[in-house]
């Protein structure tokens, strides 16, 4: 991932030398028409790192309930409103494919020593941003923005209504609310191509509600509060 990254903006940056100057020695303005324009869209690819934000309840056999992150990726559709020389407001939706690790230590009453017990939740969002982005004042062919706003996520991956009563461990499940709410806020940086406008992004989401389901096992009854928190590198690709 990280050479694509390196490559694609030596790319950009290669092709600003070379394009970047007019006959004139002037910079060289891309799309100055773009501003201009009431509406554009785009897309979206992106990577992102998924973990929760635990409260948790544990007793004499839980030692210990931790979260790890692991990475997924983002794939979007952008519909972007101008509303005047630096607002826009962004309408993003986005299929997300998302990890989380739960990992549970038990010491068991006739066992020597804990046990770690590892349950993988995934999920695939379809996720609906409404950000407002505010941008500076471009400087040639770049400019830098801030980014923030809610969005609502449909979790098409949740095992909400799985029977767990008569599962073996190994087969019980960690069960998620569908719906799920999140403040968003981020930073990122728009160049300005000879055909379309390149930005790169960093977002932060936060969930807003609790989307642990107690259906009364050993791994959701410790659990008392469980939220989202995603980091989003998105590539924007608008024209």
């Amino acid at each position: 991932m990280y050479i694509l990254i390196a490559v694609l903006f030596l790319n950009i940056d290669g092709y600003a030398q070379k394009k970047g100057k007019t006959t004139k020695g002037e910079p060289l303005l891309n799309l100055s028409s773009f501003d201009r324009r009431k509406v554009h869209f785009g897309f979206t690819l992106g990577f992102n790192s998924a973990d929760f934000i635990m409260e948790t309840n544990l007793n004499d056999s839980l030692l210990k309930l931790e979260s790890q992150s692991q990475s997924g990726f983002n794939l979007g559709i952008i519909t972007d409103l101008h509303l005047g020389p630096y607002f826009d407001l962004r309408l993003v939706p986005t299929l997300s494919f998302a990890q989380r690790n739960l990992e549970y230590t038990y010491l068991f009453y006739d066992a020597e020593k804990p046990e770690t017990i590892q349950k993988i939740v995934e999920s695939t969002f379809l996720n609906f941003p409404l950000n407002l982005k505010y941008r500076s004042v471009r400087q040639t062919n770049f400019a830098a923005y801030i980014i923030g706003g809610a969005s609502y996520s449909y979790d098409l991956a949740s095992q909400n209504k799985t029977d767990n009563k008569n599962a073996q461990l190994a087969d019980i499940v960690v069960k998620l609310n569908r719906h799920s709410y999140m403040w968003e806020i981020g930073v990122g940086f728009d160049f300005f191509l000879e055909y379309f406008k390149f930005s790169t992004e960093l977002k932060m989401a936060y969930g807003m509600n609790d989307i642990s389901v107690n259906d009364e096992t050993m791994f959701s009854e410790p659990i008392t509060s469980l939220k989202s928190k995603i980091f989003i590198l998105s590539f924007n690709f608008e024209g």
